[in-house]
């Protein structure tokens, strides 16, 4: 999922169309990670494309993750 974007019926919507990039540092394999069927690598910095009805979602994913944001910046059309 780190990485990837989701689009389906809310890109239909003026809200569902717009995208933001989130810039996460800090995140390393935890006790949540353990459970997927690949490791995360700690690293120094990821960028991670959400979708704004997602966003929300996205922040506290990352938080569990032991991530924290540093930045948000929308996309722009055609990025």
């Amino acid at each position: 999922m780190l990485g990837q974007t989701a689009a389906g019926s809310a890109a239909n919507t003026p809200s569902g169309s717009r995208f933001f990039r989130f810039e996460v540092v800090g995140l390393a394999q935890n006790s949540e990670t353990s459970k997927r069927n690949f490791p995360i690598r700690q690293s120094g910095r990821i960028f991670i494309n959400v979708p704004y009805n997602r966003m929300n979602e996205e922040m506290q994913r990352i938080g569990r993750l032991g991530g924290k944001i540093v930045s948000i910046t929308p996309i722009k059309s055609g990025e």
